[in-house]
């Protein structure tokens, strides 16, 4: 395994998780707020300061396996991601339930989830790391 940077996209935030530097343990890095400044310089600069060698997208794929917007949105990011740092391989992970599945682990911590948005989007992050670990 190798460093790898999860990225959770959505409509005003993108969750970003990372790997530890030999890539087996996932953890949170931080929550980039959509309209201010470039994501994509960010998350190039993530990729420099950590050693990133593989970026993986969460795909929102729906309960029956297609795709639907919210699919697209993540699939245009990656393809502007692609263009930014072509030399990264890029892979989707199927995140269906990440964010939910998120939610209960930070309630189940004792942590309030409506209060926790930006917290909610890199343990998401994490949890599309962690499904990408596993396959």
């Amino acid at each position: 395994m190798h460093p790898a940077l999860g990225i959770d996209p959505g409509d005003s935030r993108i969750g970003i998780a990372a790997t530890d530097p030999v890539g087996i343990l996932a953890h949170p890095v931080e929550t980039i707020e959509l309209g201010r400044g470039d994501p994509l310089e960010r998350i190039a600069a993530l990729v420099a300061e950590r050693g990133i060698r593989t970026l993986v997208v969460g795909l929102p794929l729906r309960m029956d396996g297609s795709e639907g917007d919210a699919a697209a949105k993540a699939r245009t990011l990656a393809e502007k991601l692609r263009q930014r740092l072509p030399e990264l391989p890029l892979e989707f992970v199927d995140e269906s339930m990440t964010t939910v599945e998120a939610a209960e682990k930070l309630r189940a911590a004792g942590r309030k989830a409506k209060r926790q948005k930006s917290v909610i989007d890199q343990a998401a992050a994490v949890e599309i790391l962690n499904r990408w670990m596993e396959s």
